[in-house]
């Protein structure tokens, strides 16, 4: 069952149709959730990311779109698909309706819709005999700004960079900015691990405002013996590193076993992942 504008509808019901401008000009921004036993996995963040974003795209915010109407419509569309008693990975999506060309109709009007999806871990875990290999995508570039950080649905890098891995055996890509900075990865946010220094790139370098990257720099702040900046990174830095770590709601923390010649241990995003997880033990 999917939830368009809440109302509940099969997938064959779902249709969007041709003018819809999340189709039409990816004029739409989305949230990937996840969801365990009833409880969104840090829901405050990714609503005002998204309340944020919509801000920045111009859109009218509806009146209803309140934090406890979209957490009860999520959880609603969970429930229908029989993910309420276990872990589900979910997509929140926003676009601004129908008409208008570049420049939307006055009366073009904002449309959610809510799919999920069975997802296997409740928890994040880290394998300890997992590789996981990377290389720098750079056939194209971010631009440096705040808008390269919304969660968009114009995502044309991370599609053909996901392309570009599969068909040269990599796990992920590391995309660089027009400066040439490393700015994340095709799937989440970079951390870059030297001695008792971890960096990870500035959203002003366009990287998006992840909700886990904010929860990993909340867990590092609190570690005395840490200097945690946020700081451009250069290509040249990643061959130095200690440890190479991509974060995202879904996985949590996922090492970089190996870029190019070099290759990366897991020791200390083994001990993040030990305080996500008692942090939410601690909020559940």
């Amino acid at each position: 069952m999917v939830n368009f504008n809440g109302s509940l509808v099969s997938n064959t019901e779902s249709k969007l149709t041709l003018e819809n401008r999340g189709y039409k000009y990816g004029d739409a921004l989305f949230e990937t959730l996840k969801v365990v036993n009833g409880k969104i996995f840090f829901w405050e963040d990714h609503y005002f990311r998204l309340m944020a974003s919509m801000r920045i795209l111009r859109m009218d915010i509806p009146m209803n779109f309140t934090m406890e109407f979209l957490e009860a419509e999520i959880l609603k569309t969970v429930e229908a698909n029989n993910l309420i008693d276990s872990s589900a990975r979910v997509r929140l999506n926003i676009d601004r309706g129908e008409g208008g060309k570049y420049l939307p109709s006055e009366d073009a009007e904002i449309n959610f819709n809510i799919v999920t999806e069975f997802h296997d871990n409740p928890f994040y875990t880290i394998a300890a005999d997992t590789t996981y290999i990377v290389d720098l995508y750079k056939d194209y570039f971010m631009a440096p700004g705040l808008l390269s950080g919304v969660k968009s649905n114009n995502k044309a890098i991370q599609v053909i960079g996901s392309i570009y891995a599969k068909e040269n055996d990599f796990d992920n890509c590391l995309i660089l900015n027009t400066n040439k900075s490393v700015i994340e990865a095709l799937n989440g946010n970079l951390f870059l691990v030297k001695g008792d220094k971890i960096k990870t790139p500035p959203l002003e370098d366009g990287c998006l405002k992840g909700v886990m990257r904010k929860q990993v720099l909340e867990i590092l702040s609190k570690d005395v013996n840490l200097f945690v900046e946020e700081a451009s990174i250069s290509p040249f830095e990643l061959q130095k590193a200690d440890e190479l770590f991509v974060t995202n709601v879904i996985k949590g923390i996922v090492p970089i076993t190996r870029y190019r010649k070099k290759s990366y241990g897991n020791e200390f995003a083994q001990k993040v992942v030990t305080k996500l997880n008692a942090k939410l033990r601690l909020t559940s």
